[in-house]
């Protein structure tokens, strides 16, 4: 395959499919299962299945269960049967424990890799006939004549798994079919320019979002405790910001870690990145820990808006599913099997009726979307604080969500706070612990997410006016991007004659999104990079 073709490649396919994950394998396995006889195919930016994937991940089996009814005698790698739960409220030194909520009950479940699980489930759908194309970045919809959507325009530059088998096409190539689905994940960026275009965000809350952190430890022998799932929500979150850690035991001594931070916070010196290692550092963590070796890294956006920030899931032409709409379930803290569940639901809704229309109405009346609607309270009712956030949730639990309200939610770019406003913290907070465990710096942890993006490569991330970045923005706010992102992809530097300006270090991104949510004046645009980029997550 060569880039810069002047003549392009055309490839005809009845469904083609934006991504990789959960969402897109399922429904490309579904169609195929209802329909040997339709051509279907799944582009993915990554260079190989599952390399930019990562989720906590404890695994609701309900969606699997019914797309691969035998799957647990020949399981993915690294998926656990939970054994226990905790749920722990953290003070700076001191871990109590609480009854675990209903939502975070978690027998029968498993604790699992999704950076194996995707190439597991996209081995099944190559083999019922899929076509699946990684280090393809899909770059733009396609439309008709009449406006509605009919394929997709795949990137000039990338990379191609080596060795992998089927037809091929060329870099830049366009795909045509007569329905498009898009499981782009998290802040998809042509699902972003679709819903936008067919202004499927109307009548709906804006959508909202939190940032994941996550790291796989391999612990001392015998420190492990297999198929423990704990929970922890306070110290180190600040008391007006969403969020809670999580400790996930595998097998073999090995011990997920990480935070899910609301990207709804206020104070625009906040360090989520940091406020994930003093989590580790606190003193129940770091017993755990401390001996250990740090394996891998990652960080990703999350869409934590629920039921009433779900766009219109429809359009001509194309359909969003899983987190490319938002269909997580935040307050069970789980995605996987939500996404899995609106890509086999297309695939049926395809089949039965060939266009997209409808498929809005019958994923809001499914299990899924009906789960997402009892909870759609739960989330939101954090943002006056954890204690009156815990006592809604309790509320809303009691009574399965028939609340006659819908909380709304608020654009995660609109809640910073000015710096001159009351309530923003000092820069070192007075109960940070000292840290000693690695990694040392948001730098250190890039290397362990893998990330490779060639130097060469036109710079993925947009800003539409830096001059803002080096005035306003300073002065506002002080550059949160320098803050929030977890890559350290954006520095402000300063000359020797004391002129400032934004540098970009596109190579560390590890595609989390988070800048093109949290930028207070909507400057920075990510796009997909050359195909292949990016990091590339083992065992998370």
């Amino acid at each position: 395959m060569s880039a810069g073709t002047s003549e392009r490649d055309v490839m005809n396919y009845d469904v083609a499919i934006v991504g990789a994950g959960p969402a897109g394998l399922a429904c490309a396995l579904r169609l195929r299962q209802l329909n040997p006889e339709r051509s279907v195919c799944v582009v993915e930016k990554a260079a190989s299945l599952g390399a930019h994937s990562l989720s906590g991940a404890v695994l609701d089996p309900v969606a699997l269960d019914a797309l691969v009814p035998d799957w647990r005698a020949a399981p993915p790698p690294d998926c656990v049967a939970v054994q226990r739960d905790e749920f722990r409220f953290l003070t700076a030194r001191g871990s109590y424990r609480l009854p675990t909520p209903p939502q975070q009950r978690n027998h029968g479940y498993f604790v699992a890799s999704i950076s194996q699980l995707v190439p597991w489930l996209g081995a099944k759908a190559e083999a019922a006939g899929a076509d699946i194309y990684t280090g393809f970045a899909a770059r733009s919809a396609l439309f008709d004549a009449g406006g509605a959507v009919c394929g997709i325009q795949l990137g000039d530059m990338g990379r191609t798994r080596e060795g992998s088998e089927g037809p091929h096409f060329t870099l830049g190539a366009q795909i045509h079919a007569p329905v498009t689905v898009l499981a782009e994940g998290c802040r998809g960026s042509i699902s972003k320019e679709l819903i936008a275009r067919y202004r499927l965000d109307e009548g709906h809350s804006p959508p909202t979002f939190a940032l994941g952190f996550k790291e796989l430890w391999q612990l001392p022998a015998g420190r492990g405790s297999t198929g423990l799932v704990q929970h922890t929500i306070g110290w180190p979150m600040p008391r007006d910001t969403f969020g809670g850690g999580f400790i996930y035991h595998l097998d073999r001594d090995r011990v997920y870690v990480g935070l899910v931070v609301g990207l709804d916070y206020h104070d625009p010196l906040f360090q989520p990145f940091e406020a994930f290692q003093q989590m580790k550092n606190h003193p129940t963590l770091r017993a755990l820990l401390d001996g250990g070796e740090l394996l891998a890294y990652g960080a990703r956006a999350i869409a934590a808006g629920g039921a009433q920030s779900l766009p219109t899931m429809e359009m001509p032409g194309a359909l969003l599913i899983g987190d490319a709409a938002g269909t997580l379930d935040a307050a069970r803290i789980k995605g996987i099997h939500q996404a899995m569940r609106s890509g086999m639901l297309a695939a049926e809704h395809l089949v039965a009726h060939s266009v997209p229309a409808g498929y809005d109405a019958a994923w809001r009346a499914s299990p899924g979307g009906r789960s997402l609607h009892a909870v759609r309270n739960i989330k939101p009712g954090f943002k006056r604080g954890l204690w009156l956030g815990l006592a809604n949730a309790a509320l809303e639990t009691a009574l399965g969500g028939r609340t006659p309200w819908t909380l709304a939610n608020t654009a995660n770019d609109r809640t910073l706070r000015l710096l001159d406003q009351p309530g923003t913290e000092p820069r070192a907070r007075a109960d940070w612990h000292e840290r000693t465990l690695p990694p040392r710096d948001r730098t250190a942890a890039v290397y362990l997410a893998s990330t490779a993006h060639e130097e060469n490569q036109p710079v993925h991330l947009h800003v539409a006016d830096t001059s803002i970045c080096v005035d306003r923005c300073t002065r506002e706010y002080g550059n949160p991007c320098t803050r929030f992102c977890p890559a350290a992809v954006y520095e402000m530097l300063t000359a020797e004659d004391g002129t400032r300006r934004l540098q970009i270090n596109a190579a560390n991104c590890v595609h989390c999104k988070a800048c093109d949510i949290k930028d207070p004046y909507r400057l920075i645009t990510w796009t997909t990079p050359e195909g292949g980029s990016g990091p590339n997550y083992q065992n998370l």
